[in-house]
């Protein structure tokens, strides 16, 4: 695999002083449309061993291109931040908008690799690490994004030499450290695994592009002019459009027997018996907030419903039971022009809490596969694919810690207009009821159906929907409470009986993570 990347190849320094001013004009005029349509962001990532001039490459694409408009990461050892939350957290965080250049000095790959090296991990566990990242690519390049991947490489005698010249040079000595040597001594064991990444995730849509470390003019040119070819590639491709696929339908209600046609919407809770059971389970659940494990895990609660469900109300049941500093409620509603620069999780990943914290999201990144589809807002393609996505997302939450509660709250129709009539006639309820509350009723069948894929498709193990009969608000807000209850008190038994209190050392923090 590495076989052309060891051939020595050079380039005298005559021919690279002329292509060179060429070379930065068109990489300047690139970037410049591609800042100037603002329709897709570019995502390099440069990867390769110790001493092949990472470091070296990533400061001459800031150089010959307009550094205001590039944003570099060096993704070195996380946090205690990142490492409260999923490695993706990070990446998420750090990914361009629309029209601008973000460059990965070290990436997704960093650590698994460095990880199964050190035999932190194991295969499976790098293999699993490798089909995330492989979703995620897919993921940002359906966005719309152009990635571009690159790894410089060294053989084993190349990177030997290249160290020693290094730390012979007094200007660049600082440049090799004893960890630098370490890894040389294991070139193999990262040989093998740079291999296994390489053939697991060069795919159609995001290949790895191998070019050879030793000679600095060889590697500037040829990383440049991938870049400049890859950007102008995409600018004539439509503009920056990339085309959508056809999605298949999903199957057709043919006999009209849904999900939501099964609930009991007659379930019924008294005033008096339900002012009892809030007492007793926000208890329950200030209880279960204050557990000593609870320090090694965290709670996304989803709510999502009918208009006038009521998930404003279950939330205040839940918030006024807890601490105000260790919960936060993001209500989510159309995305701003910063977000809809983004992914379109973009804008849930940044808000995942650490841990021993809660975060209640009212309505959520299922509105992709909701009001997004049912109103045009987002092609089939694109609301098809996000179902895979969201189960993905939340995959990766669960294996962190977080424990992610989904609520449907659903009414009738017949309730939800009795509701709509009431707001309206309440002077400090009138605010609650819009015009486009009104059009979505007009629409009610395409919801229902929506709704029930949505189950359908992302009711997971991991993960799954639990539905709220809630024509009757207080046995609703009852379910839900008690519900969360059960799911915290559940998962506290799991980290009790796994012994988590490992996890205090960051290392293993850090391996689990990925």
């Amino acid at each position: 695999m590495f076989e052309s990347a060891e051939l020595g190849h050079k380039i005298k320094k005559s021919v690279y002083e002329k292509e060179i001013p060429a070379l930065r004009v068109a990489l300047l005029e690139a970037q410049g449309e591609v800042l100037q349509l603002a329709e897709f962001p570019v995502i390099i990532i440069v990867g390769g061993l110790d001493g092949s001039g990472r470091g070296a490459t990533v400061n001459l694409l800031n150089e010959w291109m307009d550094p205001r408009h590039i944003e570099t990461h060096g993704m070195g050892e996380p946090s205690d931040e990142e490492l409260d939350r999923p490695m993706m957290w990070r990446f998420w965080r750090a990914l361009p908008p629309k029209g601008k250049i973000g460059i990965f000095l070290g990436s997704w790959y960093t650590w698994p690799v460095l990880n199964r090296v050190s035999g932190i991990t194991k295969d499976a566990d790098l293999d699993q690490s490798l089909e995330r990242a492989k979703r995620l690519e897919k993921m940002l390049v359906d966005e719309g994004a152009l990635l571009i991947k690159l790894w410089l490489h060294l053989s084993r005698e190349q990177q030997e030499k290249r160290l020693k010249a290094l730390e012979k040079n007094p200007a660049t000595r600082w440049k090799v450290t004893q960890r630098d040597w370490k890894r040389y001594k294991a070139y193999d064991a990262f040989r093998a695994a740079h291999e296994t990444v390489i053939r697991h995730t060069s795919t159609a849509e995001a290949p790895w592009m191998i070019i050879e470390g030793e000679d600095d003019n060889y590697r500037n040119l040829t990383v440049a002019n991938i870049v400049l070819k890859a950007i102008q590639a995409r600018l004539e491709h439509g503009k920056g459009q990339t085309p959508k696929m056809i999605a298949p339908p999903l199957m057709p209600p043919l006999d009209n027997l849904h999900l939501l046609k099964t609930l009991n919407m007659d379930q019924a809770l008294e005033k008096a018996a339900f002012r009892k059971k809030l007492e007793k389970y926000q208890a329950r659940l200030g209880l279960l907030m204050r557990h000593p494990k609870f320090k090694y895990m965290s709670v996304i609660a989803v709510f999502e419903g009918n208009d006038a469900a009521g998930k404003g109300g279950s939330i205040r049941r839940i918030t006024r039971a807890i601490d105000a500093r260790s919960y936060k409620v993001i209500p989510i509603a159309a995305p701003t022009e910063e977000e809809r620069a983004q992914p379109y999780l973009w804008r849930f990943w940044r808000h995942l809490p650490r841990k021993g914290r809660i975060c209640i999201f009212d309505r959520s990144w299922y509105g992709r596969v909701l009001v997004e589809r049912v109103e045009g807002f987002c092609s089939p393609a694109d609301w098809m694919r996000a179902y895979s996505e969201i189960n993905d997302f939340e995959a990766q939450m669960v294996r962190h810690n977080l424990l992610v509660v989904k609520y449907w709250l659903a009414i009738s129709q017949d309730e939800q207009l009795r509701r709509f009539e009431e707001r309206e006639k309440t002077c400090f309820k009138r605010f609650k009821i819009t015009e486009e509350d009104w059009r979505n009723r007009e629409k009610w069948e395409d919801y229902v159906q929506a709704v029930c894929d949505m189950v359908d498709r992302t009711s997971t193990s991991a993960a799954p929907w639990i539905m709220v009969e809630a024509n009757n608000k207080y046995f609703a807000r009852i379910k839900v409470l008690k519900t969360l209850c059960d799911q915290i008190e559940q998962k506290l038994k799991q980290l009790e009986a796994s012994g988590i209190d490992y996890l205090d050392k960051p290392q293993k923090r850090r391996a689990l993570s990925l």
